[in-house]
């Protein structure tokens, strides 16, 4: 659609914007869903926000609108590099929204031919993941970082667990250097905490992994890193550390919410918590609920209009961030088929069109491991708070906990990984004399898939019991 022709006359942009929603500070944290009817209900399915002060864009809650959004790459791009507002002078340079919107050589920013080259890249990567291997990584890290709790009963499952274990499973896909582990944790916590410390921490993250991608470059290995280098379609070095770090930071903060916002679920809703014990409902089923009613990622910027058009009957202007307001289209009635969420897929938490997210099958299988690990170790975790006590980050594109303290009191311990065998070679007999019934010294020592999993299991100990401060 086109602006309608008494307005593309005048030469000038739209000029009857409506006043933008503050989509920042508390607005998304006590009633976002009341949020979204209220903007659907005064706007229709694009509404008017403001990301920061002086800064506007366009929320598309609409479900038929983010499909149009993000199938039409020609009039809604990827590039940032298109955006009106720092062009004319109104981003600040500290702001906020510099690390979500800045143009990097990634899938993440790219349309067309461009992208199609990079995504086939991170994609076949991540289908080269052994899930079997990635299973018991993430059970690996989960006991771990649960071994690791205090003898009282009592943890943040937020601080002790869900920002933790993506982390350490991340490490191990690397196959980093025990001695890397450390300084990998703690840059990534830094940068996602957006703390004062953040810039240093970005920098120094982006040294490791460039170190990292020479290292991997001049002796491949069996590892992300060394599987992107060596993909056929020729990635720059350059090109693998940015998509090492959209791997790390921006596929880490939707598991660390999801786990916590599933596992809430589980906890507060005691509808599904009876269903799950019954065996009426899985965790499969619960993690789907979660992406419709609570996404881990409930907005994300975005796409730039390249010329001026018309979306949900709002007149946009070229160079306008649209956000893909993806808990506000799951919560579209039109999207909700007669029989309401049961079974239903249709969501948009993944986003929708060629830029869906690469790395949803894997990111579900840990965190569905993450949590059948955690209750099958506490069988009796319950809040430590009530429900209506729980806070949440005042971010305007994650849904996320700020804590979720629990209390237990039985404990499960793991199955044990199968013990190390030595293997031998019987020595001939002579005549019809015994031999000695102790086998020979082997010349070499295997390793077993029992002996890797306990050096897994020992390895991640390691980083968790370095984290913890032992």
């Amino acid at each position: 659609m086109t602006v309608p022709e008494h307005l593309a006359a005048t030469g000038c942009p739209y000029t009857g914007r409506p006043a933008g929603v503050p989509l920042y500070g508390s607005a998304l944290t006590a009633d976002p869903h009341g949020l979204y009817a209220r903007l659907r209900a005064e706007h229709g399915p694009v509404a008017p926000i403001e990301l920061e002060p002086g800064v506007e864009a366009w929320l598309v809650i609409g479900y038929q609108e983010m499909l149009e959004l993000t199938r039409n790459e020609q009039q809604f791009s990827k590039d940032s590099r298109g955006w009106r507002v720092p062009r004319e002078g109104r981003l600040r340079p500290d702001s906020h929204l510099v690390p979500m919107t800045t143009w990097r050589p990634t899938l993440q920013s790219a349309d067309g031919a461009e992208h199609q080259r990079l995504s086939t890249a991170v994609g076949d990567t991540l289908a080269r993941i052994d899930h079997k291997r990635l299973r018991e990584t993430t059970e690996a890290a989960a006991m771990a970082l649960i071994e690791s709790w205090g003898p009282d009963g009592t943890a943040d499952l937020v601080a002790q667990f869900t920002r933790r274990l993506p982390l350490l499973v991340f490490t191990q896909l690397l196959d980093l250097p025990e001695e890397d582990g450390p300084p990998l944790l703690e840059l990534i916590t830094g940068v996602v905490d957006s703390t004062a410390d953040s810039q240093r921490s970005a920098a120094a993250l982006a040294g490791l992994l460039a170190s990292l991608v020479r290292r991997r470059r001049e002796r491949p290995g069996d590892d992300l890193t060394s599987w992107l280098l060596t993909h056929p379609v020729g990635l720059t070095d350059e090109e693998v550390v940015h998509h090492l770090v959209v791997l790390l930071v921006a596929g880490n903060e939707p598991t660390i919410n999801w786990i916590g916002n599933t596992v809430r679920l589980l906890l507060t809703d005691r509808r599904f918590r009876t269903s799950l014990t019954g065996g009426r409902a899985t965790v499969a089923d619960a993690l789907d609920e979660v992406l419709w009613r609570d996404p881990p990622v409930q907005n994300f910027p975005g796409r730039w209009a390249t010329s001026d058009t018309v979306l949900g009957g709002q007149y946009i202007s070229a160079g306008d961030l649209l956000v893909l307001g993806l808990a506000g289209a799951n919560d579209d009635p039109s999207a909700h088929g007669p029989d309401g969420l049961s079974g239903n897929r249709a969501h948009l938490a993944w986003g929708a069109g060629r830029h869906v997210c690469p790395a949803k099958d894997p990111a579900r299988l840990v965190v569905e491991t993450a949590i059948e690990t955690l209750l099958h170790c506490l069988p009796d975790l319950q809040l430590a708070v009530p429900a209506h006590e729980l806070t949440w980050r005042p971010s305007p594109w994650s849904r996320a906990l700020t804590s979720l303290p629990v209390l237990y009191s039985a404990f499960t311990p793991p199955r044990s990984a199968p013990p190390e065998r030595t293997a031998w070679t019987p020595q001939p007999q002579t005549g019809s004399a015994p031999t000695d019934s102790t086998p020979s010294e082997p010349t070499s020592t295997p390793r077993t898939a029992g002996s890797a999993l306990s050096d897994l299991r020992r390895r991640l100990s390691s980083l968790v019991g370095w984290w913890s401060g032992r």
